[in-house]
């Protein structure tokens, strides 16, 4: 960004025969525009504004490669996010469904709506978690599958970005499939053990735990939690 007293860069759009102007209005063609705050457009725009393949570099390094549609990412695309802090500008730097940088970077795959991430897609992050599945409105909404890195899992049905109902599978091979909030166990649902263990338990969440026999509280994680079984 300038300096106070700086002044700012003016808009530019090198167009396909190498002509610079510093207007887009009612261009049709490929083009490479710059913008004040020093992001970059490089792709196809349609009576002046982008619509089609292009590539968009935000000022924070995050990158898109993919459809746009009246200015905004809209159809199949890539994000890569460098998990920096957003920055205002022309169009802020991508960040999560909230505003807020992502926690870690990575890279998104899949489809977008109105510039949200929305449909079917892939996430990467780049501390080795994967979620893939259905996404609304920039959040995880509706079916898919979260791995995380080391190993463990949650598959269900997903609502605002949080796991609501499905299963927590571990990788000892543990699983609860039940109720969820905040993706932990919350409510009714049950833990089946590991093949050839034969056991399963059944009940109600009144905290989170991972049960070893009915009532009895266990550590895993550092995480403290308790299960009720039914009949206690």
């Amino acid at each position: 960004m300038a300096e106070d007293g700086e002044e700012i860069p003016p808009y530019s759009l090198t167009l396909e025969d190498g002509t610079v102007v510093h207007a887009s209005r009612d261009y049709n063609g490929r083009g490479r525009a710059v913008y004040a705050n020093g992001e970059v457009y490089d792709g196809v725009f349609d009576e002046g504004v982008r619509h089609g393949e292009g590539t968009y570099w935000y000022i924070n390094g995050d990158v898109y490669t993919g459809q746009f549609q009246e200015n905004e990412k809209h159809g199949v695309g890539r994000l890569v996010y460098t998990g920096k802090k957003v920055v205002s500008g022309e169009e802020d730097g991508e960040g999560d469904e909230s505003g807020r940088a992502p926690l870690c970077g990575g890279t998104y795959h899949g489809q977008f709506k109105e510039g949200q991430k929305h449909g079917q897609g892939t996430y990467k992050f780049d501390n080795g978690d994967v979620y893939s599945g259905d996404w609304s409105k920039g959040q995880k909404y509706g079916s898919g599958t979260y791995v995380y890195k080391d190993g463990s899992s949650l598959k269900g049905e997903w609502k605002e970005g949080s796991l609501i109902t499905g299963t927590w599978t571990l990788p000892s091979g543990l699983r609860y499939t039940g109720d969820f909030k905040e993706n932990k166990p919350y409510g009714e649902g049950y833990w089946k053990m590991p093949c050839g263990q034969g056991h399963m338990v059944s009940g109600k969440y009144v905290h989170e735990d991972i049960p070893t026999e009915d009532g009895e509280e266990a550590v895993k994680g550092g995480i403290s939690l308790r299960f009720v079984a039914d009949g206690m």
